[in-house]
């Protein structure tokens, strides 16, 4: 569920592919995401999932997986 939101969220943001993106796709090296597009999506990911991304989290969300297991920490959802 979380990885499906997701998939769509960084598909519109980085105008990619949702078949392009895996869990193991990397923002900066398979996707090409600078550091702007990176802050914009993690406020993406902030609304969407009503959470706080702590800004020592985010230089730790290198992947989709890595954000997929941050939101799973931080809320109830799979």
């Amino acid at each position: 569920m979380i990885f499906d939101k997701l998939k769509v969220m960084i598909s519109e943001q980085l105008d990619v592919e949702e078949d392009d993106i895996t869990m193991d796709t990397s923002f900066q090296d398979d996707l090409n995401a600078d550091s702007l597009d990176l802050v914009e999506l993690i406020m993406s990911i902030e609304d969407e999932f009503e959470l706080e991304v702590e800004d020592e989290e985010v230089e730790n969300i290198q992947t989709v997986r890595d954000a997929v297991e941050y939101i799973q920490a931080q809320t109830d959802l799979d």
